[in-house]
Parts: structure tokens; C-alpha cells; sequence
């Protein structure tokens, strides 16, 4: 790799590490969601899963994606980020959904691509402006 390309890569590492735990994130919470659709409504699956990736979210995006330590502080104020995408996500949800007649199957996925600017600059300010370093 040449220098630009690794001065690129270091300048957005957190972005890189943040679409890196997203993905593998939204793929868990997305099988969780096709597991649970099949037992129980839409909406109630979408939620247990959301709740589900909020804490994989809290785990992967404070050690792997800002390298920051896991504290009970930073836990329990984590899930203010993931009400407030919560309450854009599921009425977009349910527009895909009920309106746009996007099939239920496809739908969170639309809508986990169009929270990820949110949800990073979120994480962002609550857990790289808040939390110490982890010790490497």
C-alpha cells in the first residue's frame, strides 16, 4: 500500500471499522429478524432484534470501532442513541412497508442503510467524546 492510500486508510479508520462492525452487526440482527418474523409480527421482531444489535452495537462499536473501555455509564446511556434511531426507523419501517409495499424482508435493510450516517455520528459523540482510551 502506498503512502496516500495509508495515510487515507489511517485518516478513516473509525468509518472503516464502524461500516466493518455495522455490517457484521446488521447481518446478526437481520438473521435474528427473519428468525423471529416467522413466530411473531414485524414489528415485535424488528424490535427484540433492534434491542438484540443495541447491545452487539454497544460491545462492537466501544472496543473494536472507537477502542475505547466498556463502562457502565457508557452502557446504560448507549441505548438513547438507538431510541432516537429507533423512533426515525420504525416509521420509516413501516412506510417501506405499508406504503411503498417494499417487502418486510427487505425493508430493515433499507432502513439500516439509511441510519448509518446517523448512527455513526452518534456513537461518535457518545462514546469517542465521552470514554477513555482501552489500554492497548
Amino acid at each position: 500500500m502506498n503512502t496516500s492510500m495509508r495515510a487515507l486508510a489511517t485518516r478513516f479508520a473509525p468509518q472503516l471499522r464502524f461500516l466493518v462492525a455495522g455490517t457484521v452487526n446488521t447481518i446478526g440482527g437481520y438473521l435474528l429478524y427473519l428468525a423471529l418474523q416467522l413466530v411473531l409480527p414485524y414489528q415485535v421482531a424488528y424490535f427484540l432484534a433492534f434491542v438484540a444489535g443495541v447491545v452487539g452495537a454497544y460491545c462492537l462499536n466501544t472496543l473494536f470501532v472507537f477502542r475505547t473501555r466498556l463502562a457502565w455509564r457508557t452502557f446504560f446511556a448507549y441505548p438513547t442513541i438507538y431510541l432516537v434511531q429507533y423512533l426515525i426507523s420504525a416509521p420509516l419501517l413501516a412506510v417501506l412497508v405499508e406504503w411503498l409495499h417494499v417487502a418486510d424482508t427487505i425493508a430493515p435493510l433499507i432502513v439500516s442503510v439509511v441510519m448509518i450516517p446517523v448512527s455513526f455520528l452518534l456513537n461518535k459523540a457518545m462514546l469517542a467524546g465521552r470514554s477513555k482510551p482501552a489500554a492497548e
